[in-house]
């Protein structure tokens, strides 16, 4: 049987939205959100990967583990990797869900969802697709799809690109790529120590570097991707729906 952990990577400097782990949502850090969703999931050990001791105080505050990484560490994916060799030396946790910080309302369901693409040895990496739904959706770059098929209502299929443009031409369902991913524990070292690849650099889509070094990403559908938190207008959203 697989033994997950789930890490949620964590720091103050995003440029859209400076100190967006510690964004006050409902009386509560969004971090401390995402952290009791994951909890709920009941997958495994969660751990926030922070960049900063004051992400690192708010988890603790709230119960939750957190692990101090160097803050100039290039992604979330190097910051998870991180983490994780500084809490499991022995390598008990065989997957490693990598879950980002700025999705306070993801449903515990999807996480489970994400690990169950795992179950099929062909993948090395699980993600999550919802279906767009809009032309606008379709053509907003912000909006990063993932070419995949799901032939004879198959729950998860393989992804073969993913891109800010739209992708596959010709009629059919188009794929909204929900970043959230589950590894397998030497799918993470292998991408985490391969360089930045030529179609990632060219797409700034990091998920690329698997596909260019020969990794399988599976995917499973879900109705409907969560919402993410990354301008002051998302903030200002989420604070209503997380309204008492």
């Amino acid at each position: 049987m697989p033994s997950p952990i789930v890490m949620i990577p964590a720091r103050l400097g995003s440029t859209r939205l400076p100190g967006k782990p510690l964004a006050d949502i409902g009386g509560v850090p969004m971090i401390v959100h995402v952290l009791k969703r994951a909890e709920h999931a009941a997958l495994g050990p969660v751990a926030v990967a922070c960049a900063e001791s004051a992400i690192a105080e708010a988890v603790t505050a709230a119960g939750g583990r957190a692990v101090l990484t160097d803050p100039d560490l290039p992604s979330g994916s190097d910051r998870i990797h991180a983490a994780l060799a500084a809490i499991d030396q022995g390598g008990r946790h065989d997957v490693v869900v990598n879950l980002q910080g700025d999705l306070p309302g993801i449903e515990p369901e999807t996480l489970r969802t994400l690990l169950a693409v795992l179950d099929d040895p062909r993948f090395d990496i699980a993600t999550l697709v919802a279906p767009i739904a809009s032309e606008a959706e379709a053509e907003a770059p912000s909006v990063v799809k993932a070419a995949c098929g799901f032939g004879n209502g198959a729950p998860v299929a393989p992804v073969l690109y993913f891109s800010r443009n739209r992708i596959p031409s010709g009629v059919g369902a188009l794929w909204h790529h929900v970043g959230v991913y589950a590894y397998r524990r030497a799918a993470l070292e292998r991408f985490v120590n391969a360089p930045p690849s030529p179609l990632e650099q060219r797409e700034k889509l990091e998920q690329l570097r698997a596909l260019e070094a020969g990794m399988r990403i599976g995917a499973a559908r879900i109705a409907r991707a969560p919402f993410g938190v990354d301008t002051p207008e998302d903030l200002e959203r989420a604070r209503k729906e997380f309204a008492p």
